[in-house]
């Protein structure tokens, strides 16, 4: 006896078999769920995708390919094959019509399946934890759904969030409000995302503040921050500094930096400087 059969009777000795059924019975669901990607019907396949597609009674028919990039697949009797934009059972309906009207099946059965989902997809970039090209496997994926699968918005990111892509054939842009959009009550929009979308999280607004404060550099500029918070933030000021004759510094419109002396209650923008004197007392 082999050391393989020896090894499969202890197992089955230790092992009842009725586990082993439903081991089997696991296995093979696995497999199965594998083979086929989980896409409702109204799906369009798109260039990049996997499909599987076989005719009842015809084995001769069972094809796997990838839809090229210009939305093709070669199939047996057909040749050239448009796949691009239809859905699954458009797909099945059109092979079967090529199929019965060049009367190479009489009555031919088709099954379509998707194997791999890449035709369609989003592109998250900039301060998210994994930027990259990611597919919509499923309709009706919005714009919190992809900052999910991109790993969330990265520390330093903005929380005003822009997604771009195509809208009835013309360009569209959209900033989303991700505090207003995750709100309990009032909660801001959540749009859909389409393929070839773009999101895209820039960097947080910051300042810059130094002098006689406890931790000069740089600091996020938070919403409606006024002089006084921001020195708050940077720790406050030292012994040494006074809060008379604060300095801001800020780039206008033209690119010129112009310095003012602030009140404490003025807010602040992106890219400001502040600067705290020493006093002379």
């Amino acid at each position: 006896m082999s050391t393989h059969l020896r090894a499969r009777d202890m197992l089955t000795s230790v092992v009842p078999a009725w586990r082993w059924a439903l081991v089997a019975l696991g296995l093979s669901l696995a497999i199965a769920g594998a083979e086929a990607a989980d896409v409702p019907d109204d799906y369009l396949i798109g260039g990049g995708d996997v499909v599987r597609v076989s005719v009842y009674q015809n084995a001769d028919l069972t094809v796997e390919a990838r839809v090229s990039e210009s939305g093709v697949i070669s199939y047996p009797l057909l040749g050239q094959v448009r796949l691009s934009g239809l859905s699954v059972p458009q797909a099945e309906q059109l092979i079967a019509r090529g199929l019965r009207d060049g009367a190479f099946v009489k009555a031919p059965q088709v099954n379509l399946n998707l194997l791999v989902v890449r035709g369609h997809q989003v592109s998250v970039l900039g301060m998210v934890n994994r930027p990259g090209r990611y597919p919509i496997e499923t309709t009706g994926l919005r714009l919190s759904d992809m900052l999910a699968i991109a790993g969330g918005v990265a520390l330093g990111g903005h929380d005003i969030v822009v997604l771009s892509g195509e809208r009835d054939g013309k360009a569209f842009r959209q900033e989303v409000d991700l505090p207003a959009m995750y709100a309990k009550a009032g909660g801001g929009e959540d749009p859909a995302v389409r393929n070839g979308d773009v999101i895209y999280v820039d960097r947080a607004p910051s300042i810059y503040i130094y002098g006689e404060v406890q931790r000069p550099g740089a600091l996020r500029l938070e919403r409606d921050m006024n002089v006084m918070q921001a020195l708050a933030a940077g720790g406050g000021i030292t012994q040494r500094g006074t809060e008379r004759h604060l300095v801001l510094h800020r780039r206008g419109g033209d690119g010129a930096v112009v310095a003012s002396e602030p009140a404490m209650t003025d807010k602040l923008k992106d890219g400001d400087v502040l600067y705290v004197r020493e006093s002379l007392f």
